[in-house]
Parts: structure tokens; sequence; C-alpha cells
């Protein structure tokens, strides 16, 4: 029986697509559900961004910032649970986000993810994105659903 649902959440409409879906599925089933952010480590690994390419609305450092950003879309995973009454846990975390999901996973003990088949981060030639990839193909132990764009 599904008793708790992992959805992954990069704010991309696949995303908010799959999350929708799973926020129907855990209403049916009385579920709950878990939604998790990551915040990808990479991005703070020696790369600079351009003075030119930073939004000029950010005045505090970019880790707050991303950490709002997420915020921001757990936010609409939080608004999409309360309408259909579904119970749901917010999660933010920092570091690769097939790892983090996976950890996400075993601690909530998600009987099943619910993810998008592309992120932000996916190339639109992509078939199925880097992380879907990642977590279809590096925990067994967890069925995975994954909800085209």
């Amino acid at each position: 029986m599904i008793s708790s649902i992992l959805v992954p959440s990069d704010g991309s409409k696949t995303a908010q697509k799959a999350a929708v879906y799973a926020v129907d599925l855990a209403g049916q089933l009385g579920a709950k559900v878990f939604a998790v952010s990551v915040i990808d480590k990479r991005l703070f690994m020696g790369q600079t961004i351009p003075a030119s390419k930073m939004p000029k609305h950010i005045t505090e450092p970019v880790e707050d910032y991303l950490q709002s950003v997420a915020g921001e879309y757990l936010g609409e995973v939080k608004k999409l649970c309360d309408k259909n009454g579904v119970e749901v846990k917010l999660s933010i975390r920092i570091g690769y986000p097939v790892e983090e999901i996976l950890k996400e996973a075993r601690k909530t003990k998600a009987d099943l993810i619910v993810m998008g088949s592309r992120g932000r981060s996916a190339l639109s030639a992509t078939v199925l994105g880097s992380v879907s990839y990642g977590i279809i193909h590096n925990d067994k132990s967890i069925p995975i659903l994954i909800v085209r764009g």
C-alpha cells in the first residue's frame, strides 16, 4: 500500500505536472506527500556568474536566494496539498540532486517517488532528464512514477 509519496520539485513545468499527479494520487489513497527541492551543490563549485547575468534584485548571498527560490517551488506543492486536503511535509536540501532525493526517500520511508521526466537542467533534446535517469538507475527498492512534460 502507498502511504507516503515523495515529490521532488525544481519548479519546472514538468515538476509541477508531476506534483499535481502526486497530490491527486495521494488524495485518492489517503497518503502523505513529502516534497523536496534540492539546491545543486555544483552551483557553488568554482563557477562564477558574470555580473551582467545576475538578477538585479539579488542583494542577499546566492545561497540565501536559492533557498528562497526552492521554498517558492515547495510552496506551490503545499498550496496543491492544502487545496486537496493532503498532508504535506517540505524539505530543502543542498547537495547532488540524485543523492539528496534518494536520501530523502529513505528518510521519509517513501513508498513511491513521483517526478517529472525533465527538469530545469535537462537539455531540450534529452528524452529523460539526468536526475530522473539517475534516480531510476541508482535505487531499485522504491517504485518511481515518471510524469512526462
